[in-house]
């Protein structure tokens, strides 16, 4: 690619409206454009980017032996509605109508149309195992998109489905798909770790998270110092925390005036926040409960929507919490109230502890689990840093990630959903075993560039690079100098490498920002010693910066490559 007669730019001053380190470098460096929240255009650089990344996937894709497929964005809504899914996306979900009034939606996820696809070719246990994908568009109405192409409402994902007839094969299926994941990310350069996360929307029985470790991540992982014990915190096991048994004391209710926070209930009590508990009030699928839980821990909302099998768990409102106390928020308890306890596993250790009364102004004192009753108990806190890791006892240490792949153990849902069987050895029907793996194209090339760009620009790494190399004239005027690029130029593009040859009437610094920004990584400079036959070669990471004669430079190339 000539950039004299290309349609290549590039941006000076950062974005004002790009909130993340990727986004504004991708803007500056003409590889995207923002045409609206969350919609972005990709330019030819940008574009030769995501295809080099969407090529890794889809080479070790095929190694693992997947089909590729193509299914189509518009989708009729009926469709998620037979899967129990329409009303779980929501908002989310563009809709639209045609013009006989069918309403149709912009896929958000393929999954029901995987499983069309399947049936027409699963009829018995011979027909499987097999596994489809696709590199296709996605569609889903955030409402706040952010961070560049890490939140955006249009994005590129390649999606994945494996069919067998149970479990058992299933894993098979599964583990290859991890391997395969592995072997994408190593390619592309990407510092990630695997975590257990929450099923989520998807369902299922398991999904595990590729997460590229950056501090602009959305998602906290967490990790141990001792072990590869790896979560999203959103599903990471607390081990409770015990405590010496003590003799039980008679409970007492104690006046609390203008006392409604832990932290004022330990300072007007003089007490350890450990000896506390707090309780809040949830609206789990219409009904409200009370969730009690250490006076220093977070409830976390995942957990408590899983032990209940719930659709939609909420803060419960003044409205909802007068159903089943007049106490206000501040002083709920777990004892005598109507609502349904839910006690964490951490509380059902703890002794003569304090808690609210359900009276405005009160508290009581001395309170032990025998004094109320428990609707049902479990694991529903937040874990923290410093906490013992839940496998093997080490520390519990936080980075933050973003979400590039993840994989799930779908087990029967859609199949059982729609109807998906096959007829086993013994002529008896059974639903199909998926398994569903994702991975998001334009957050891998983000995600790439939150971790690898410096105060220069991006640095991409060779595998997804838009060009390997890039060769910069640095006077357009010297006819040797333009004699020597030409013909390194013609000799890199006759052996198979990418080559940005920047032949634009500009000045030499402008040239080398321009390179430095768009993330080339190695730069060959012709300057006035072309006449004595040497160049300048540079790389983009710094580790090499150097002269060399024009005929060792191509095998030098080759080498690096």
């Amino acid at each position: 690619m000539k950039l004299s007669n290309s349609f290549f730019y590039t941006l000076r001053d950062d974005i004002k409206d790009e909130d993340s380190k990727s986004g504004n470098l991708l803007v500056r460096s003409g590889m995207v454009k923002k045409e609206a929240s969350g919609v972005y255009m990709f330019m030819p650089l940008g574009l030769r980017v995501k295809r080099k990344i969407e090529n890794i996937i889809r080479d070790e894709m095929d190694k693992a032996g997947a089909n590729e497929v193509l299914m189509p964005a518009l989708i009729p809504s009926e469709v998620f509605q037979k899967s129990y899914r329409y009303d779980s996306f929501g908002s989310d979900m563009f809709k639209l109508n045609d013009r006989n009034d069918r309403e149709f939606c912009l896929g958000p996820t393929h999954e029901e149309l995987f499983v069309m696809a399947a049936m027409e070719k699963i009829k018995s246990y011979r027909d499987m195992p097999f596994n489809i994908y696709q590199i296709q568009d996605k569609f889903r109405d955030e409402a706040r998109p952010r961070f560049g192409l890490i939140r955006t409402r249009e994005f590129t994902m390649k999606d994945a489905y494996s069919f067998d007839t149970d479990e058992v094969m299933g894993e098979v299926s599964y583990q290859k798909m991890v391997t395969a994941y592995k072997n994408a990310f190593d390619r592309m350069g990407i510092d990630y770790r695997i975590v257990r996360a929450d099923t989520g929307v998807m369902g299922g029985d398991l999904s595990e998270e590729f997460q590229a470790v950056t501090d602009i991540g959305e998602d906290v992982l967490v990790m141990c110092d001792s072990c590869d014990f790896g979560s999203n915190i959103e599903v990471a096991s607390v081990k409770a925390e015990k405590f010496l048994k003590e003799d039980k004391k008679k409970i007492e209710m104690i006046e609390t005036p203008n006392v409604k926070t832990i932290e004022e209930v330990t300072k007007f009590l003089n007490i350890d926040i450990k000896k506390t508990v707090k309780t809040l009030a949830y609206n789990v699928d219409g009904e409200v409960i009370f969730a009690v839980i250490k006076g220093d821990r977070e409830l976390n909302d995942t957990k408590l929507r899983k032990l209940f099998g719930a659709e939609s768990v909420e803060l419960a409102t003044e409205e909802e919490l007068k159903q089943v106390t007049e106490a206000s928020f501040g002083s709920l308890g777990p004892v005598g109230v109507k609502a349904k306890i839910v006690l964490d596993n951490e509380v059902a250790n703890m002794s003569n502890f304090i808690c609210g009364a359900n009276k405005t102004g009160y508290h009581y004192i001395n309170v032990n689990t025998s004094d109320f009753d428990v609707y049902i108990k479990g694991d529903i806190v937040n874990i923290r840093e410093g906490d013992v890791c839940p496998c093997c006892g080490g520390k519990i240490f936080f980075k933050k990630g973003i979400e590039i792949g993840n994989t799930f153990k779908l087990g029967t849902k859609y199949s059982l959903a729609l109807g998906l069987n096959y007829t086993d050895e013994e002529n008896k029907l059974k639903p199909v075993y998926m398994g569903c793996y994702g991975i998001g194209v334009a957050r891998c090339m983000a995600a790439i560039a939150e971790q690898k760009a410096d105060e220069k620009g991006l640095v991409w790494p060779i595998s997804i690079a838009p060009f390997v190399l890039g060769i910069v004239i640095i006077n357009m005027k010297d006819e040797e100098q333009k004699k020597v690029a030409l013909a390194l130029y013609d000799e890199f593009n006759k052996i198979g490498i990418d080559v940005l040859l920047d032949d634009r009437d500009e000045r030499a610094g402008v040239k080398f920002k321009d390179m430095e920004l768009i993330g080339i990584p190695y730069r060959i400079t012709v300057g006035k010693k072309a006449a004595d036959g040497i160049l300048e070669l540079k790389s983009r990471d710094g580790k090499i910066d150097k002269e060399i004669s024009i005929d060792a430079v191509v095998d030098e190339i080759k080498k690096f490559l």
